[in-house]
């Protein structure tokens, strides 16, 4: 069991996330009050793709698939801001933790296909998703947001014993894998 992840850290590492730590799935709480947050579509992107609500389920559904599993990783990308409003260093910090997920989702699912990867944001492999007319294109490389499956992304850093704030002037953003 540690080889499996010590082998998803390894990989993790090498896919340039900052920053990763232990995930024991009990730890993990999904709650009503996240979803509500995405239903007052401030990001746009509720009913419009497949990763993010109602088109990734009900949080009953949703909770149902993060407890088949017991242990994961979290997966932190962390980048350094000029001040607290810097919009352009926080959008490439986002675009960087996002391909790292994305690499990182491509090569673990050659080695652990049944592994669950949730990041940050709604999914954006597509340029337009094809909910809810058509299913999803790639189901095994969509990326669902911790935030959609219900789950508060500081509780679970903290939970898990690793940091969700590194400081003044940095910016995180984190995902996280559950492989067993």
């Amino acid at each position: 069991m540690a080889d499996t992840i010590d082998t998803v850290k390894e990989l993790a590492r090498e896919c340039g996330f900052s920053q990763t730590g232990p995930l024991d799935v009990s730890t993990v709480q999904v709650r009503t009050e996240v979803r509500d947050a995405c239903a007052e579509n401030k990001c746009g992107a509720y009913g419009t793709r497949w990763s993010c609500p109602p088109g990734c389920g009900t949080l009953e559904e949703c909770e149902a698939r993060l407890k088949k599993y017991k242990r994961g990783l979290i997966l932190q990308t962390t980048g350094a801001l000029e001040d607290a409003l810097d919009g352009e260093s926080m959008m490439e910090i986002s675009q960087n933790h996002r391909r790292h997920l994305e690499d990182f989702g491509d090569k673990l699912r050659e080695l652990f296909p049944e592994a669950m990867l949730l990041g940050a944001g709604a999914c954006k492999r597509c340029e337009k998703c094809s909910y809810p007319d058509s299913p999803c294109r790639f189901p095994g490389k969509m990326l669902a947001s911790m935030e959609a499956m219900g789950m508060v992304v500081s509780d679970v850093c903290k939970a898990n014993g690793l940091p969700y704030y590194y400081g003044p002037n940095t910016m995180t953003y984190v995902g996280c894998v559950l492989v067993e």
